[in-house]
């Protein structure tokens, strides 16, 4: 039963990095690249399982699609320490524009 749960969870955790992998090289060929903002940080505090605290940031972009629409999305790829306000390039896929990769210089 261990083996089992052991083989589910390598399952699971290489899927997921396939597809962050493949959604990534969808938006870096096929998306539309646009100005952003950074509009809010999230802090994220996890412990392991020794009981030591580490802290995680998300960040979220703010930018006009095609549409003319303001939306919020997740930086799917943001360097540390950002803050609040920085002005950026994005890349998006229409279909999914809750998403976005930040465009490195």
């Amino acid at each position: 039963m261990y083996y089992v749960a052991i083989a589910i969870f390598a399952v699971a955790v290489i899927g997921g990095l396939v597809y962050s992998y493949l959604r990534s090289k969808k938006i870096n060929e096929n998306g539309v690249e646009t100005e952003a903002v950074v509009s809010r940080v999230k802090e994220i505090e996890r412990e392991d399982s020794d009981g030591h605290y580490t802290t995680d940031y998300e960040y979220y972009v703010r930018y006009q699609n095609q549409n003319g629409e303001t939306v919020e999305a997740k930086l799917g790829n943001p360097p540390r320490f950002l803050t609040e306000g920085t002005q950026l390039r994005v890349k998006y896929l229409p279909e999914k524009p809750k998403y976005a990769l930040m465009i490195k210089k």
